[in-house]
């Protein structure tokens, strides 16, 4: 040992260097603070002793762990050997997740029996007992017990089992699948697309290489790096760091960009708000449709859908409407002054047909009419690509009572805030729209529904944006005109990258690992912004936009918001600000400052 308090069980027994050449400890000890003054960092030192004198072999930058490295760089910001600048980029931002969860001890994964990789959707470590059905998770949690969800891949219905375990592993899927962009907003740890493990949700068990891991049986997850490991390995726990905070406050003194967070929930949004977010980038409608909570919305949206008429449709829209603005109204509140951004209704409505005998019934019942009939008018809404489908500004268009109640409902609630002497700032964002043409249409609806929000409650105007989500690659070449109906652009860059590659990002999981060994892609293009491709169109529709409405509000609000590489890239296109989840706020933020560090924008 080099002194006395580096000693540990293993050397204890030993005299240190301090002790048996204190003159070499003190010769040793003033070229360390040397070098370190010199290179302006911590060295890792190389040396040697021979007949009583030291030799200096080697030294170079010493690697560190987040904790570690954000320890130093405020160190030697107090004393003075760097900048505030220089303290900032000594961080990875990626470094940043080692003190928000806990990890999966390196020392541990040494030895340990890997059995699958995945794609590394939610960060951290996990370790629990398997269980294969949403039910299942939360019945063992309630029990006291630790699990983990298995399952081929998840829809809104296993929200509450994922809410219960500590982690997520699917067979199927990819980055911007429900199950990696639930966990993440969570700050879950999750694995996807994990296709070398036969999951058998009936049979509730994994086989893998001639091994079988039934319910009960304990595995661990490496969400930060896909990795699936057989067995219970040891944990580190997520440091708390007290100079965290003001870590992160130089870091914000420096980004020019706003960083705002994708929500489902008011809570999700105090999340982020503890993270730094500065609003809401994308807050989805449709989250109050699932979970806790959500029967009764959901079977008044089925109504909605399963209507057989206009008249009977917006009778349905008319119940529902209580709800949704219930939801407007709380998340508003909580964001205070901090705007938020409120997707109108994204879905294809097939995610929300009954599936079971007894919801079906029930539906049917409450339509007055049979179970042929709900059978068929469930088979008109079946689509064989769903997701380039009747959804988004399309269900709008083809059905104008649902736009008008979702505004409705948002500028009510606005209203209401502030006649209460509150402060609220929504931006209404319509979904999937390539056609100026189709905004057009829903701004007239927009339009009619807040003259009438005014009249009720005698006020000149709701303060409101209206905007679009850009995800279409048609939009993007049509910036242009597009921007002479809207007041900003928020990019949805998860379906863009789906219908640029044309990969679909729920089944990229089977094929991309043979992708990435033979370097036909350098990274996970759902994870990385691809510059190449999607990022010209991006920064197309940016230009584009800009030179019809100069002062266009431009943001992101796909998974690339909170990745470092992706945030500089919105950083260099002159976004206003990057929207992610909320456990991916400080990420994002720290990148920000990095991007305006290396490359100046005003």
């Amino acid at each position: 040992p080099l002194n006395e308090d580096t000693k540990n069980e293993q050397n204890e027994h030993l005299p240190s260097l301090e002790v048996a050449m204190p003159e070499i400890y003190e010769q040793l000890f003033a070229i360390r603070n040397q070098l370190e003054n010199h290179y302006h960092d911590m060295q890792d030192i190389e040396f040697t002793i021979q007949d009583g004198r030291l030799w200096m072999l080697q030294t170079r930058v010493g690697k560190r762990t987040g904790t570690a490295a954000l320890n130093m760089a405020m160190d030697m910001l107090s004393e003075g050997l760097i900048d505030k600048q220089t303290a900032v980029l000594r961080v990875k931002p990626e470094q940043l997740d080692e003190l928000l969860h806990p990890i999966v001890d390196p020392a541990a994964e040494a030895s340990a029996d890997l059995i699958g990789k995945g794609l590394p959707a939610g960060p951290g470590g996990a370790v629990g007992q398997i269980v294969f059905s949403a039910d299942d998770a939360v019945k063992w949690a309630r029990e006291g017990k630790t699990v983990l969800l298995v399952r081929e891949e998840t829809n809104p219905e296993d929200v509450e089992g994922m809410r219960a375990a500590v982690g997520i592993l699917t067979g199927r899927g990819g980055m911007t699948s429900h199950a990696a962009l639930v966990a993440r907003g969570w700050g879950k740890c999750c694995i996807v697309g994990a296709g070398t493990l036969d999951i058998d949700v009936i049979g509730k068990k994994i086989e893998v290489d001639g091994k079988v891991f039934s319910e009960g049986d304990v595995l661990t997850l490496n969400g930060t790096r896909g990795l699936v490991f057989a067995g219970e390995l040891s944990m580190i726990d997520a440091t708390e760091n007290p100079r965290f905070v003001d870590f992160m406050k130089l870091a914000d003194e420096i980004r020019v960009m706003n960083v705002r967070t994708n929500a489902e929930t008011p809570e999700d949004a105090l999340t982020a708000i503890d993270f730094g977010a500065e609003g809401i980038g994308l807050f989805r409608t449709e989250h109050m449709f699932y979970g806790t909570g959500s029967e009764e919305p959901l079977f008044l949206l089925r109504k909605m859908i399963m209507s057989g008429s206009e008249s009977e449709r917006r009778a349905a829209v008319d119940e529902l409407y209580p709800f949704v603005k219930r939801d407007m109204k709380a998340t508003l509140d909580v964001m205070g002054e901090r705007p938020v951004t409120i997707r109108l209704l994204d879905p294809p409505l097939h995610e929300f047909v009954p599936q079971s005998a007894d919801e079906r019934s029930k539906l049917a019942q409450a339509l007055a009419i049979d179970a042929a009939e709900l059978d068929r008018r469930a088979e008109e809404l079946h689509e064989m690509n769903p997701m380039m489908g009747h959804r988004g500004v399309r269900l709008g268009v083809t059905f104008p009572e649902i736009t008008e109640m979702q505004i409705r409902a948002i500028l009510e609630a606005a209203v209401e805030l502030r006649q209460d002497g509150k402060t609220c700032f929504p931006e209404i964002m319509v979904p999937v729209t390539g056609m100026k043409a189709e905004l057009e249409d829903q701004l007239a609806i927009a339009k009619k529904v807040h003259a009438e929000v005014c009249s009720k409650y005698g006020v000149d105007e709701v303060e409101h944006l209206y905007g679009t989500m850009i995800e279409i690659p048609r939009a993007c070449l049509t910036a242009g005109e597009i921007a002479e109906t809207v007041e900003f652009f928020s990019f949805g860059t998860n379906d863009l990258t789906q219908m640029t590659f044309g990969f679909s990002r729920d089944d990229i999981g089977g094929f991309l690992p043979d992708y990435l060994d033979k370097k036909i892609l350098p990274v996970d293009p759902f994870q990385v912004l691809d510059r190449d491709s999607v990022g010209v169109l991006v920064k197309t529709a940016i230009d584009e936009g800009r030179s019809t409405r100069p002062g266009l509000k431009i943001g992101i609000c796909g998974e690339h918001g909170g990745e470092p590489n992706s945030v500089e890239f919105c950083h260099l296109v002159g976004m206003d600000y990057v929207s992610c989840s909320p456990y991916r706020v400080p990420v994002a933020r720290l990148a920000a400052a990095h991007a305006q560090i290396n490359h100046p924008r005003n």
